[in-house]
């Protein structure tokens, strides 16, 4: 895979582009398709988002999100879309297979190929690219790279406020380990364009319905098994938990991480069953490598402290897997 700033030639006359991201996508994978959007689209180029699935109602804000296709629902536009191609763009995602029912008609194109990404072990399909673990958000890769290419004047409002919820949503509001003097030079550099942080704020955080908080209490209160042996919590919803509260795309993001509020908790797990297959989301603290457990255990992976993974099992099963893998795993998690 060449450099990413090695693509700067290829943009210099109009193409006919695609940029799509990973299925179910949460605000860096918007946010960092969308502001690559906003730069290709000032750049003259002919340019079109796909997303695999829907996504939250709480990024329909994004500038630029009321454009983006989703293939499940808009095949047919997407497809038109992807004909004649000559670069596809894809963020925060490293295998196609993250892109669900899109896989195959991506490893059809014959189009140059180029990855922005922060994910570990990044498949070699991809002709160009940038793929860095050390950055805290694709979004913030997006950003680096008009940098790189000279084109840090194209940064206007709608694309830092895409930036912006990206890189905020993937460090936890900058608490995680992954948020660097890096990242906030970004911040500053945004704030200096004119960025307004609080609306962005409220835009994902406050603006849920209800129902959604009362799962919330359900699920803590009711679904939430501690494993202080293991230094373990987790959270089991099954389907009709689902269905009870009447959740949408997005609604169970970041629940997650409320487990590892607890004292003394290094691995948290979100178990959810989707009815066609068990999804897991798993969040660490210190030296407790979720990555590696997600690969090993439930064919995922992602980052050393966020991962998920899935399984075909029932609900019960999967958390007795779940349950027997922390106990393989108790040295680790002392």
């Amino acid at each position: 895979m060449k450099r990413i700033e090695e693509i700067k030639p290829l943009l210099e006359s109009p193409k006919k582009v695609v940029i799509t991201m990973h299925q179910k996508p949460d605000a860096d994978a918007m946010g960092s398709s969308l502001a690559l959007f906003h730069y290709l689209k000032q750049k003259g180029h002919d340019v079109t988002v796909i997303s695999p699935t829907n996504f939250p109602e709480f990024l329909e804000w994004m500038p630029g999100a009321k454009e983006v296709l989703d293939f499940e629902s808009a095949q047919e536009k997407a497809l038109k879309a992807l004909e004649g191609i000559e670069l596809l763009f894809c963020l925060d995602f490293n295998a196609l297979y993250r892109t669900k029912s899109m896989e195959p008609y991506l490893a059809a194109l014959s189009c140059i190929k180029v990855l922005i990404d922060h994910h570990l072990e990044p498949q070699p399909d991809f002709d160009y690219g940038v793929s860095d673990t050390t950055a805290a958000s694709t979004a913030q890769l997006v950003y680096e790279t008009i940098y790189l290419l000279g084109d840090e004047k194209y940064i206007n409002e709608e694309m830092a406020q895409c930036i912006y919820a990206g890189t905020m949503t993937d460090t936890g509001s900058f608490r995680f380990a992954s948020t660097s003097a890096r990242v906030h030079r970004m911040v500053a550099d945004l704030f200096d364009r004119g960025l307004k942080h609080e609306i962005i704020h409220q835009a994902i955080y406050d603006n849920f319905l209800e129902n959604r908080l009362r799962f919330l209490g359900h699920s803590l209160l009711n679904r939430m098994e501690v494993y202080y042996e293991y230094n373990t919590a987790m959270i089991a919803i099954p389907y009709t938990d689902l269905k009870r509260f009447d959740l949408q795309t997005g609604d169970t993001e970041g629940v997650v991480n409320y487990l590892l509020s607890i004292q003394g908790i290094k691995l948290a797990a979100l178990i959810i069953d989707r009815h066609q297959e068990v999804k897991l989301s798993f969040r660490s603290k210190g030296d407790v490598d979720v990555n590696t457990f997600a690969r090993k255990y439930f064919d995922g992976g992602g980052h050393f402290h966020a991962a998920g993974g899935h399984s075909a099992d029932s609900l019960e099963k999967t958390v007795q897997r779940f349950i027997s893998a922390i106990k393989e795993n108790e040295e680790i998690l002392q």
